[in-house]
This record gives C-alpha cells, structure tokens and sequence, in this order.
C-alpha cells in the first residue's frame, strides 16, 4: 500500500503546488476579487436572518417620501432640523448626526435659526455632527480656517499617503460649523482607493480623510467621539494598524488598514431585510416629540425612548435618495454603511479577513496529505472526498462568518481545490479505463460482478424523553361530527375527512406549525417546536383564521355540489382552541413504539379553548397569553374580541379569552363595530349594569357577522350567550364577591 502511495506521490507530486498556486494568482484578478465579494455578501445576507439585534443606542432616522409630502420640500427645512435638535435634547438623546450636506447659505434667517437651535440642544447634552465632503475644486471654505469646535487630528502615526484625502472640502456653513461638529460622509468611488467595489457596494470604510496636510475624522468617527465626549487629543491613529479612542471607560480600538479604512462588517438594513436597525420618519419623530413637549398633549403615542441614542439622519425620498447597493438590499439608504461602521465599533464587532498565507499553507499541507492518503482510492471515493472537501470548506467559510465575523476567502481556494480534485481524479480514471482495456483483452467479453452498496444511515436512535419549550398549542374539532357522519357512508365519510383534514395540515405546515396527530375529525398540532418560532403564537392565530377561510371556500364546494352531500355537511363549521405556555415536547409512548408530541397543563388549556368555544359561540378561541403574544409579533394585523374571564375544569384561576376575529384587512367597519359595542357591553356587564349591558349586546347583536338561521352551521353568537348570561343575572343577581368570572363545569 506504501508503495503505491510512494508512487503515485512522485507522479503528482507538483499538482497542489501547481493548482494553489494557479489559485493565488487568480486570486489577485478584478474578476475573482469581484466574484469574492458576492460569496461574502451571500454569507452576509444567510447570517442576516438570526444574528442578534444592533446596538440598542443606534437609530435611523429617514428624511422620506411621508416627510417630504407632509412638511416642506428638502433642503428648505432648515428650521426644522434645529428643532428638532432641541426636541431630541429634550428626549434624552446624545449624538443627532446629520448625513446630508448642508453646504451652502440660503435663508440667512432660517440659517441663523437653525444654528442657534442647534448650539441650544448642545448645551443641554445633545451632541449634533453635521456632513462635510472632500472636493478637489475650490468651495466657499476652501480658504475659512472658522472650523469651530471641529479639530484636526495630530496624533496620527504611519504613512499618510494612501489615506483617502482631497485638496479642498466643502464645509457645512459657517454659522452651522459653529454650532456642531462635522465629519467627512463621502467615500471614494470605484476606482479610486477601491473601498467600493465594482457593484458599487462600499466595502471599506474611511475613519478618518486627509484634506491638504490635515487629517479630519470621517462622519462615523466623529459621531464616536462625540458620544464619547473625545477631543482630537483623545484619538491616536496609527495608519495600517488601529484608531485607539482613550474613553473613560478605557481604551477603545478600531483596527484599520493601510489606508485609514475599516473592513465593514455590514450587518442591518433600514427596510426589507430580516435583521435592521430601529427606523423612524423624520416626519414621525419630529411632530410625535412636538406634540409631547411643545403642545404637550397628554393621550398621544409616547415617542420611543431615545435616553443616551445616537440617531443617524439620511434622505430617502423618491428621486432624490441618498442610496445606493448594500450586501442586504438592491436600495439602500447610504447613511446605514456609517450606522454599521458605529455599531462595529460600539459592540466590538470587527470583519477581520483570514491572512492569505494561512488559508494557502493550510491548503497546501491538506492537499498533500490528501494525495498521500486518497490518490489510488476509488474514484467513488475519490469523489466523495471531493464534495466532502468542498462543503467543510464552504462550511467553515460559512461558521467563520456567521458566528466570528472571520472571512475565509471561498472563491479561490475552493477554485484551487476543484483543479486539484481534477487532476488526481483525472489520473485515477485513466488508470481504471487501462486497467479496464487489460482485463477486457485477457479475458473476451468478460462482464464485471454487479456491485451493491447499501448505504446505512448511522446515528442515534430516537429515545424517549422530552425538554420544556414554550409553544402554543392548537386543537380543532368539527361541529356535530356525529350527526353528518350518521348520515353519510362510511366510504364518503373518509372521502370528506381526507379532504378537510388535507386542507388544514396543508395550512398549518404552510405557516410553520407541526402536526401532532389526528384524533378522528379532530386536528392536534403546536408552533414552536421541534423548529423554534419566535412568531409561534401569531403563527398559530394566522393559521387558524386561514383554516376557518378554507372551510368557508370547502363549504360553497359542496353547497355547489347540491344533493351529493346532506345539509349538515354543506353547513360543516370547525371549532379551533389555542394556548400559549410551556411545554413538554419529544418523543413520548413505550419504549418500542412512540410519537412527537407535547403535554402540559398550557396545552390541556389550549384543549379547554376549543371546547369550551361553543359555550361562548365562538368559532376561533384562545387565551390572554396567546393574544399577547401574538400581538407582540403581529401588531394589530389579527383582531381579538374580548370574552370574559372563565375558571376552566381542572383548574382554580381564571383566564381571560378571546374570540379570535380575523385578519384586520378581512374584518369589516361592521364587524369593528360589533366587537367595540360588545366589549362596552362586558365592561357594563363587569360593572353590574345589567340594563346597560343588555342595551349594548343586543346593539351589537344586530351586527354579529355569524347570525342563526342566517350563516350556515350557525346556533349562537357572543352577543346571543351574553344577552342569556346578563338576562340571568338581572333576574338572579351574584353574590357581592362575584367578579365576572365565569366557572366552566364541562370539559
């Protein structure tokens, strides 16, 4: 075997040199560095997904199309950028940056206003950095030395002439440099210092800009060091190696390239994207902070908590955006490569690229050790290794970046390892097919033994056993199951469950539910487990109001179908009950024969829902947990109806429930009226007015969108079991201690 292995080794031995070393070369080329580029962005956008949130302090703040309709046209509202200023010093904000040039005079008043706004909100604790730009023509501020509180930075170690610089700038306007900082918001085109590749995606980020013989710290630099509450003396800068920030918490340390560039570890969009920066209107910001603390009225929305933010201002309007590509989005606001530059900075979350004579030895040392190993295998085998090479590369390549922000470079090195793969692969079928002619000469028609290979999965058994996972549980049931499938064959009977049931697992896999089993006409299932759903409960509430669409679509079939099927059929209604709550998911049954499935106390609950659905006619109801829960992730986009308090069989606190109701975009002004005047009703029900809240029921009664007699299958509604509850107590009053809680005797 040795001996082979020798042989075929002196044979090939120049191969990985030669394929790595090919590999390195072209790794130097525009097209390869392009094509490097995209793999990293794909690695960036999978990570995207379930990488944590930004840095609680960072805000976007977009000039948009709503702010632009809705208050003067851009840049003529200079006024109120200074007030708001104010506003946000008011609101406890500390860094209001301003990534937009505000470059030359116009309205001297509204100028002055602005400014001096701004100078205001400075005093109070609000830090405002404004946008300056490199220029090689002459501006207005060429020859100023009026930089006001802005300072050059001396400090500065190392090479200066591969910084990005320019022999003039143009400046914010004097009474605006004033009042605030700027720092430089523009990065070279591609090109240039090729921060910005060819897809025009900025890449590399410039810390700090060389204008003449100075050197300015760039926008993200200087809103650091405005949060920081930093001087020019309080930044050391050593080009190739770091800026190091002396705060008073300690040393901070951006680590930087030849040319002052941060390698941008891009990582939050504004919009239409799975992971993104905290985002709010200019337009919604402005006016919700002037009704709090200039009108002062008291029953608006409270503006977000802005204590101790850095908000980042960009222009996002239709024909005129500051925007450009981003590893996340076709359309991207630019003012987010310097919000992703400062929350690299403020959390510590640095890209650093693996050293290419690191990923080249390494490559080589595997390579040769492979063709010591593998080069007279199989070629089954030979191929085998091949991918397996392959996807651990891609996967390491992969890790790297999504859990330590390491970049592998992919493109080459997997080039390099594909050629070598051909090369010994190459040789390996050459050898077969002369081995192959040999036999086929000494032997006539020889046919070879036919080969099987039976691949045998190994792993761990399923064992029994669960873990505690908060999920929300649904349970479903049909309406007078037993009175249709009295009078239908038993044939027919599975035909209509088959139908029904395919329709509701469709939906609820379709949202991400697993089914747990069908108990006859009943459907059990949970969100949340084996796949976490942080979304579970909203999943769940979707699911059900789909599922109760598709009955309604699967009822007008059959109406459709006239005699074929008997009336209770064409009248089939399904009860749905849902809870959220911990519990038990994993494999449960006997040790020889046993089912993913959950159990707990939350998902008898969930059980008690459906059931007890019927008592209160409801079609769709949970409980107060899931309708939390729910809206946390949904917003308003599924609409609840209240239903009291209830004491469940088996269990000594109440609950509240709610009718699940709709989807807001399919719930009528109708239906919007019946649930506000029905919960009126149980508000005059809690209070022991009985007359009030009979009036309202029954005003709410005539708007109820399942009427007896009227929608088909349907017996009652909430307004109908409260207008009978309310009837009883008027004629029997409860006892002093009674508090609306409602005892269920049944399961």
């Amino acid at each position: 075997m040795f001996s082979h292995a020798r042989k075929t080794f002196r044979q090939i031995w120049w191969a990985p040199l030669v394929c790595f070393g090919l590999a390195a070369a072209l790794n130097r080329t525009d097209s390869i560095r392009q094509f490097e580029w995209k793999t990293l962005d794909w690695r960036t956008g999978y990570r995207a997904a379930f990488q944590p949130p930004p840095d609680p302090r960072l805000w976007m703040v977009l000039f948009d199309d709503n702010t632009e309709e809705a208050m003067v046209a851009w840049p003529d509202s200079r006024p109120w950028h200074g007030q708001l200023a104010q506003l946000l010093s008011a609101h406890g904000a500390k860094v209001l940056t301003y990534d937009v040039f505000i470059t030359s005079e116009r309205d001297p008043d509204a100028d002055k206003a602005m400014a001096d706004a701004m100078a205001d909100a400075r005093k109070r604790g609000l830090e405002v950095v404004t946008g300056a730009l490199r220029s090689d023509s002459p501006t207005e501020s060429s020859e100023t030395t009026q930089y006001g509180p802005t300072e050059d930075l001396k400090n500065v170690t190392g090479d200066l002439t591969g910084v990005v610089q320019a022999k003039h700038a143009a400046l914010p306007i004097p009474v605006l440099r004033a009042a605030s900082y700027f720092g430089f918001v523009d990065v070279p085109k591609y090109g240039d210092e090729r921060v910005v590749s060819s897809d025009g995606i900025v890449r590399l980020m410039p810390m700090v800009v060389r204008i003449g013989e100075r050197l300015y710290p760039s926008l993200s630099l200087a809103t650091l060091m405005r949060y920081y509450g930093l001087r020019a003396a309080d930044v050391e800068v050593r080009i190739g190696d770091a800026i190091t920030l002396h705060t008073k918490d300690g040393p901070r340390r951006i680590p930087i390239d030849g040319r002052a560039c941060l390698l941008l570890n891009y990582r939050y969009e504004a919009v239409d994207s799975p992971s993104v920066f905290p985002t709010i209107s200019y337009r919604t910001l402005t006016l919700g902070l002037h009704s709090k603390y200039i009108e002062k009225i008291a029953d608006i929305p409270e503006p977000p908590d802005l204590k101790g933010a850095i908000l980042m201002l960009g222009l996002f309007v239709t024909g005129n955006s500051d925007a450009a590509p981003s590893p996340l989005a076709e359309f991207s606001p630019l003012p987010l490569v310097h919000l992703n530059a400062i929350n690299n900075v403020l959390t510590g979350d640095y890209a650093r690229r693996v050293p290419e004579w690191f990923i080249w030895g390494v490559a080589l040392v595997l390579g040769y050790a492979g063709l010591w190993v593998l080069a007279d295998r199989s070629v089954l085998l030979l191929l085998g290794g091949a991918v397996l090479g392959v996807v651990s590369y891609a996967a390491l390549a992969l890790g790297a970046w999504v859990f330590r922000s390491w970049w592998f470079d992919f493109v080459a090195p997997i080039t390099g390892f594909v050629g070598l793969q051909f090369v010994v692969i190459g040789r390996r079928v050459i050898v077969e097919q002369r081995s192959k002619q040999e036999i086929k000469g000494m032997f006539g028609a020889y046919l070879a033994p036919q080969l099987v290979d039976r691949m045998v999965k190994s792993g761990q058994m399923p064992e029994l056993g669960g873990h505690s996972e908060e999920i929300t549980a649904y349970f479903s049931d049909i309406q007078g199951y037993s009175t249709f499938s009295e009078k239908v064959t038993p044939a027919r009977l599975v035909e209509l469950l088959n139908e029904y049931l395919t329709v509701c697992t469709d939906i609820i896999q379709e949202e991400g539910g697993t089914l747990d089993k069908y108990i006859g006409d009943a459907v059990v299932a949970m969100f949340g487990a084996p796949i976490a759903l942080p979304d579970h409960a909203y999943r769940a509430c979707v699911t059900a109001l789909r599922v109760q669409r598709a009955l309604d679509e699967l009822r007008a079939k059959w109406v459709a179908q006239g005699e074929a099927w008997p009336l209770p059929v064409r009248q089939m209604r399904s009860r749905i009950g849902l809870n959220t709550g911990t519990a038990v998911v994993g494999n449960m049954g006997s040790r020889t024969r046993f089912s993913y499935t959950m159990t707990s106390d939350d998902v008898n609950l969930a059980a008690r829902m459906e059931s007890g659905a019927k008592s209160w006619g409801a079609y769709t109801m949970c409980s107060e947990a899931t309708k939390a829960a729910c809206e946390k992730h949904g917003g308003d986009r599924v609409v609840f109806r209240p239903l009291g308090r209830i004491v469940v069989k088996g269990r000594s606190q109440a609950v509240p429930i709610h009718e699940v109701v709709g989807l807001k975009e399919h719930v009528t002004a109708a239906t919007r009226e019946c649930i506000a005047l029905f919960t009126q009703g149980l508000d005059r029900y809690y209070a022991r007015d009985w007359a009030g809240a009979e009036a309202l029921f029954r005003r709410s009664l005539a708007l109820e969108p399942n009427q007896p007699g009227t929608s088909p299958g349907v017996s009652s509604n909430p307004s109908l079991v409260f207008l009978d509850i309310t009837a009883h107590y008027a004629a029997h009053p409860p006892p002093n201690e009674w508090d609306g809680v409602y005892v269920m005797k049944e399961k």
